[in-house]
């Protein structure tokens, strides 16, 4: 009988336990636990906080009476900014916030099957939901997830907004770490030069979309050109030119009313 064999035998045998097959080698080490909370950094520390605020887009034709909209959403006690269609006469889009997830399939859900919403048309292209996240040296996390997002939305001044989702090239993430910051840091000191004319909201919505889309950006502003220009600039940075696979499509709107901040 071969070794093999006899091991075999061995260990079917009651009360055996089969030999080691690397007899010396450590056990490997169990992992460490998930830990899915948004993280940055005070005073040389990381700091977490395991919430973050979810926004989700939606878009109607066939809207006769936006106002009729805004007066729905606001005695549904919705946190919400409501457009009119800047390409569409009868269009509007409304961008809702709460940082439980459950309120777009419960409350809103039954909103949105009730009159005035229940006689518009869907537009299902402009479908979005995304969720806000840090990127890790945020120094205050409740600034960053929850009163900074709030504040661009629903600003009275910020008056003008285009949103929209962007898919990047799956080679992005093959690059190395500094490269990829190196690409970021691009996109971040345009926003800079663009503070006071543009205002923008980022959100993540990985596995949130059904077209595979990564980010869901919102431009707002008091006048709508320097959106617009922010965009056109951003056909020159890196990331736009050679590691996007999409962009859009974009809505473009006007606040008709938007819900106390």
């Amino acid at each position: 009988m071969s070794e093999d064999k006899a091991a075999a035998r061995e260990a079917s045998e009651p009360g055996r336990t089969a030999p080691d097959a690397n007899p010396g080698r450590p056990a490997p080490e169990e992992p460490a636990p998930l830990d899915l909370a948004e993280k940055g950094r005070r005073a040389g520390q990381v700091i977490s906080l395991d919430r973050r605020l979810f926004m989700k887009f939606t878009a109607f034709g066939r809207c006769l009476d936006p106002h009729a909209a805004a007066r729905a959403l606001a005695e549904d006690g919705a946190q919400a900014a409501l457009y009119a269609d800047a390409n569409d006469p009868q269009g509007i889009g409304v961008m809702v916030a709460a940082e439980n997830p459950e309120y777009f399939v419960s409350d809103l859900r039954s909103l949105l099957n009730r009159r005035p919403f229940a006689d518009f048309v869907h537009k299902p292209e402009f479908d979005m939901l995304g969720r806000t996240y840090s990127i890790g040296y945020e120094q205050d996390l409740e600034e960053t997830l929850f009163k900074r997002p709030l504040s661009k939305l629903l600003d009275p001044k910020n008056v003008w907004a285009i949103w929209y989702p962007l898919q990047r090239a799956k080679k992005f993430y093959t690059l190395p770490p500094e490269h990829q910051r190196k690409i970021l840091a691009e996109h971040g000191t345009l926003a800079h030069r663009y503070a006071g004319h543009a205002n923008d909201v980022r959100l993540a919505c990985h596995g949130l979309d059904k077209s595979d889309n990564d980010f869901i950006v919102g431009l707002v502003g008091a006048q709508l050109h320097p959106l617009s220009a922010i965009v056109q600039e951003m056909r020159k940075t890196e990331q736009t030119s050679q590691y996007l696979d999409s962009l859009g499509p974009f809505f473009v709107g006007r606040a008709v009313w938007q819900s106390a901040a």
